[in-house]
């Protein structure tokens, strides 16, 4: 009997063949920098010291209590902790997981990690604001250079005088650029932080794991005038298709152990000698592993529901992503040329970016992150100067 077949939806992402692709290569980002010397500062619901990491992260901040705690290595994780861990491996991984397979556009920054969220796991204003103020008063010890939030606050206000709105306004004014996600609603308007008319809001860009540009539309990300007129987002950024780690030691880190294989061209006999090891892991009682069609495209489904890439790896979505990749490529940006202030930044990156035909201005902004022209435009910078 033939061996069994186990699919996938990835668009272009055939069994067996690695063709999900990377930041660098959706980007076209310079191979020539990777953020060194340029501190990042993450702001999100929880991190995790990941490998891709290690030795780069300066500080963990706990910022979820009123007493913000300092931490250098053993920091405290939970369930939350995978989305920070998403946003700042994506941006600043150096693929040690992954072969370099999947390595962030700036894997040579250094990282403040902060957290903000509640111990029951909510993320109000409040928590933003926390950690946005803790970044005030320490980005000169660290040497932060760049911002990056992918939470949201909790209501509409487009006022110049909310306090996220004057926190972003503050850093920006000391030579801090801060980038923000604009949110995956899709409706016409955006929330604090995003809102902010100085920080660099980024929407979504759908490139269907595809360099063929004819095929890449735009994300379900939200758009708006904010309060001083400026149109949100200012550009886009890939947000659908990109590889994640998986967090280490979670009940997904142990099914993908297992599921990962069967995206290897499994022979049957494969198929059931890893059952006979997994079905625990997996959840499965020893006499489901027999042979059984149906047990497959269980086993399937399961792959599909945790969107698993290879044992290491899972494909994630949102604007959530999208900021970290254009917080990396300013990071190459300021290695190429320290003096660039963040009103040069976001000129540089809006002057730069490629305009998808048809789809919206309102909702593209100045349209797709052009990584290479980014870092190139702002190398001649320094030279004119």
């Amino acid at each position: 009997m033939s061996a069994p077949i186990f699919t996938s939806n990835y668009p272009n992402f055939q069994i067996g063949e690695q063709t999900l692709l990377s930041t660098p290569e959706r980007t076209g980002a310079s191979a020539q920098y990777n953020g060194s010397g340029v501190t990042i500062a993450f702001i999100d619901s929880g991190f995790y010291p990941h490998p891709d990491l290690e030795g780069r992260i300066l500080v963990h901040a706990d910022a979820s209590t009123n007493h913000v705690t300092e931490q250098i290595t053993d920091f405290n994780t939970n369930d939350l902790s995978w989305h920070g861990q998403m946003t700042s491996v994506i941006a600043c991984g150096d693929g040690t997981m992954s072969n370099g397979k999947y390595r962030g556009i700036a894997s040579g920054a250094k990282l403040v990690l902060v957290k903000v969220s509640t111990p029951i796991g909510h993320i109000k204003e409040a928590d933003i604001l926390r950690g946005l103020r803790w970044v005030i008063d320490t980005y000169q010890r660290f040497n932060v250079r760049v911002v990056n939030i992918s939470v949201g606050g909790d209501f509409v206000y487009n006022k110049a005088d909310h306090e996220l709105h004057k926190a972003i306004r503050k850093l920006t004014k000391a030579g801090v650029t801060v980038v923000v996600a604009a949110g995956n609603r899709h409706i016409n308007h955006l929330l604090p932080p995003a809102s902010a008319a100085e920080a660099i809001t980024v929407g979504g860009l759908d490139d269907h794991n595809s360099l063929d540009q004819s095929k890449w539309t735009l994300y379900h990300h939200n758009y708006g005038t904010v309060y001083d007129g400026t149109p949100k987002p200012e550009l886009v950024a890939p947000a659908n298709w990109l590889a994640s780690p998986i967090m280490p030691h979670s009940s997904v880190a142990r099914e993908a152990y297992w599921l990962g294989k069967l995206l290897q061209k499994p022979t049957e006999q494969d198929v059931q000698r890893l059952l006979e090891e997994a079905y625990n892991d997996l959840g499965l009682h020893k006499d489901e592993i027999k042979k059984d069609t149906d047990l497959y495209h269980r086993l399937e489904a399961r792959i599909h529901a945790h969107k698993i890439v290879d044992a290491q790896h899972q494909h994630v979505d949102g604007t959530s992503v999208a900021a970290p990749i254009v917080t990396s490529v300013i990071a190459q940006m300021l290695e190429a040329n320290p003096r660039l202030t963040p009103r040069q930044i976001r000129a540089i990156l809006t002057r730069t970016a490629r305009q998808i035909k048809g789809a919206p201005t309102e909702q593209q902004g100045a349209g797709v992150l052009n990584a290479s022209a980014a870092v190139q435009t702002a190398l001649e910078t320094s030279i004119m100067k």
